[in-house]
């Protein structure tokens, strides 16, 4: 709980932004996206392996209520007398979804560790990053070793008579039926109850692990995932938004009864109005909940032309150092009784540089490619007009492209009234 509301707090740290228009189209985004998992099934092979994992977590949370009520009240296998051959065909079925999320882990392990990919193993994942999926990989297993475990020992003892579950026969659960008599049939009666007790507390303590783990975590994509989908901005691809302040300006300029000289209200409380993002806490909460929910699966980097063409720019770096600049804003906040201490940095050069900035071509393959709707892109063009607006520092040639934008009312240097003359050339 307290994670949770650090977490809450840090993205109320950005700038507000206003995502509650259309209910209906963002809940369905969210329905495709995030719980249908939509845009994971453009590669066929992995969408597949991670669903295995992500129904997996899903279903297995019924048998984890099981074991809890039985925790709790010291029975065992509660819902089996009720739910008779339902009860059996749930257990199979998460059975089943278990091994092949058992088969799904291991191949995303040997993607990662074997194989290398090169989107997952990229720079930006070079240390914690790359332990951190590790680490997750490895809790599964533990956490079906476990599920097997209890699920055989249990088999076994039931079929002998002595089961915490009264009854002899066979629970018949699709896997375990076969793989208990299989693994622990020669077990003796006390290392088979010992064995289910670990199995049943090992099942338990690895959830009740993650869940506190998943904060420091990548993977709290599971659950950030769905609101990130249904306040994604609706607007086509290719649609930028457009500055208040400055489009207030433009339209001044071109008013023809406006007074050029009369001097504007304002407001003396106000903070001075700053164009773009140089730091964190200047981006919106919308994008620091993107950072919070980037999976760093890399489909936005293996998409990015910059990036195939060996330019410094890696859409994915960009969403993890927001994340680890909100982190670092909301530690300091912690650390001094509520109130944030300057710290001498910023998001801006000392975590992503312009270079990488401007080495963006806003294409938007990027925001196409992630599987939760995150948009790199619109940090990278607000943390660009910081530089433009505020810093003056535009690369020479599009400082060149304004100045005969301003001039010439066209990028190219020529005089304003030869603009036509492209027509008498043939």
């Amino acid at each position: 709980m307290k994670n949770i509301k650090k977490l809450i707090r840090n993205i109320k740290l950005g700038r507000n932004v206003n995502r509650t228009d259309n209910p209906k189209a963002r809940f369905k985004n969210m329905l495709l996206v995030a719980f249908g998992q939509k845009k994971m099934f453009k590669k066929p092979i992995p969408a597949l392996l991670h669903f295995a994992i992500y129904a997996a977590f899903i279903i297995t949370q019924i048998e984890l209520i099981e074991i809890l009520i039985d925790g709790l009240f010291g029975t065992h296998r509660v819902f089996k007398p009720s739910l008779g051959g339902f009860y059996t065909f749930i257990i199979s079925f998460i059975e089943v979804l278990s091994v092949c999320a058992l088969i799904a882990t291991i191949m995303f392990l040997s993607r990662r560790n074997l194989l290398k990919l090169p989107r997952l193993n990229k720079a930006e994942l070079l240390g914690w990053p790359k332990k951190d999926a590790n680490l997750i990989l490895i809790m599964e297993i533990i956490l079906v070793t476990c599920i097997f475990t209890m699920n055989g020992t249990d088999e076994v003892l039931y079929n002998r008579g002595i089961s915490h579950f009264e009854g002899q026969g066979s629970f018949g659960f699709a896997v375990t039926q076969h793989l208990g008599p299989a693994l622990f049939g020669s077990m003796t009666d006390g290392t088979l109850h010992v064995l289910e007790r670990i199995g049943w507390w090992g099942h338990f303590a690895m959830v009740l692990a993650f869940l506190n783990y998943l904060y420091y975590s990548k993977h709290l994509h599971i659950l950030l995932a769905f609101p990130n989908t249904y306040f994604a901005d609706l607007n086509p691809l290719g649609k930028f938004k457009n500055s208040e302040e400055v489009t207030k300006e433009v339209k001044l300029m071109m008013d023809p009864n406006a007074d050029p000289y009369a001097v504007p209200a304002v407001d003396p409380n106000a903070a001075p109005v700053k164009f773009g993002a140089s730091d964190a806490t200047d981006l919106s909460w919308f994008q620091l909940l993107s950072a919070y929910s980037c999976t760093e699966c890399g489909r936005c980097t293996a998409a990015c032309p910059a990036n195939i063409t060996g330019k410094k720019l890696s859409p994915r770096k960009i969403m993890m150092d927001t994340r680890d600049r909100i982190e670092e804003i909301g530690n300091n906040i912690t650390k001094n009784a509520g109130k944030f201490v300057d710290d001498g940095k910023q998001l801006l050069n000392d975590y992503i540089t312009p270079e990488e900035l401007w080495a963006c071509t806003t294409c938007n393959a990027c925001v196409e490619e992630c599987p939760v709707n995150i948009s790199p892109l619109s940090i990278i063009m607000d943390m660009r007009q910081f530089l433009v607006m505020e810093q003056s520092a535009a690369p020479m040639e599009l400082n060149n492209m304004m100045t005969n934008i301003e001039n010439n009312a066209a990028p190219w240097q020529y005089n304003q009234m030869d603009r036509l003359n492209w027509k008498d050339e043939n």
